[in-house]
């Protein structure tokens, strides 16, 4: 059976490794993937992330990251655009997460990014996921 969404997959994946207090999970390896766990590390919502050589596809090993009372610091990641209902945004309707403490993670013609970084370059594209 093949996968329909493997975004969806891998929040999913962090999320369970999450509730779970595990201190990583691996995540079959994408461009896109890729772009999101470095969004991740840059907003501080994991410890590190590395791509493993594995065969027949490489994996991500991402380092999930928890507060000094072993409170996990991704609070929830939501799927927003799926491949049944795509959701696209122009620049300035770009959304807001949590008035601003959450990220929003946009595919936009200039690669993947937060939402603020779109605001700031003035591209809008298609909304992936929140973060919080």
């Amino acid at each position: 059976m093949t996968m329909t969404d493997p975004i969806a997959d891998m929040l999913t994946r962090i999320r369970n490794a999450n509730v779970a207090r595990h201190h990583q999970v691996l995540v079959p390896s994408s461009k896109t993937k890729l772009a999101i766990a470095r969004i991740l590390k840059e907003e501080g919502f994991i410890q590190h992330y590395e791509v493993t050589r594995d065969r027949p596809q490489p994996r991500i090993r991402i380092r999930l990251k928890y507060a000094d009372n072993r409170k996990p610091v991704l609070t929830a990641l939501k799927r927003v655009s799926k491949p049944g209902c795509r959701v696209y945004t122009r620049r300035q309707d770009i959304p807001w997460v949590l008035s601003g403490l959450g990220v929003a993670i946009l595919s936009t013609p200039k690669g993947v990014m937060t939402g603020k970084k779109a605001r700031r370059l003035g591209v809008g594209g298609e909304v992936l996921c929140y973060v919080w």
